[in-house]
């Protein structure tokens, strides 16, 4: 396991960036929503806005099952943050269909994924994976309440938010792990204890999905600010 801590999230998706930039601009990467990857996906639309159609393949980790240009869509705040002033070759996203019935698209998903990635014993296999970490321990959309019933499946599937009853669609702990790389990139004070706890394997780590991300490439890596960080630095 490999640890990066930095001082602000600010420095923390510069160097992330960087990483991507010199690691995996022509790789095939699954990336995630929410607050966290914002700054991120800003500073590699910034540091590669001067290329054009780039090659690198994105997926996502995880979709609400939303239309496109809804605030809660992962693939609206990639396509105004990181699929700016065509950087990306846009034939190359492949977007979650939050709209479409999410029993339907995660059929529909999972043939993208065995058509366009390698399959690795049958299992699709992502460069690179990056997740974010939820306060309640959960990664991609593999929440606490679910998790036990959902870690057979090889495929993505259909998930349910434990509080709002949403549909989601995610990929599933055996892809995730069936990755060449994994990086959490995870910020601020609310995470740090679940963070300890998953790290030094101690508390209630075992009822925290994040805690069975351990891809069999063993290339995993946390990228943590110095408050998600506190209870490692003490």
């Amino acid at each position: 396991m490999n640890i990066n801590i930095y001082k602000t999230k600010e420095e923390l998706s510069d160097k992330l960036s960087d990483y991507v930039i010199n690691n995996h601009l022509n790789s095939s990467i699954a990336i995630s929503g929410g607050s966290t990857p914002l700054l991120l996906f800003k500073s590699l639309s910034t540091k590669l806005s001067s290329s054009k159609n780039l090659d690198t393949k994105f997926y996502w980790v995880d979709e609400r099952c939303v239309p496109p240009d809804s605030e809660e869509s992962n693939y609206k705040m990639a396509r105004e943050n990181l699929f700016v002033n065509n950087i990306f070759n846009s034939q190359n996203i492949y977007r979650i269909k939050g709209e479409k019935d999410p029993f339907e698209e995660v059929i529909n998903y999972n043939k993208i994924l065995r058509d366009n990635l390698t399959l690795d014993k049958n299992i699709p296999s992502f460069d690179l994976i990056i997740l974010g970490l939820g306060d309640d321990g959960h990664t991609a959309s593999l929440f606490p309440h679910e998790f036990k019933n959902l870690r057979n499946k090889e495929e993505c599937l259909v998930a349910t938010h434990p509080s709002s009853g949403q549909k989601r669609i995610s990929l599933s702990e055996k892809i995730i792990n069936n990755a060449k790389e994994v990086i959490f990139h995870v910020t601020g004070a609310g995470k740090k204890y679940v963070i300890d706890e998953i790290i030094n394997n101690r508390g209630n780590y075992k009822s925290y999905p994040a805690s069975y991300i351990n891809p069999k490439s063993n290339n995993l890596s946390w990228y943590l600010d110095f408050e998600a960080s506190e209870m490692l630095t003490k």
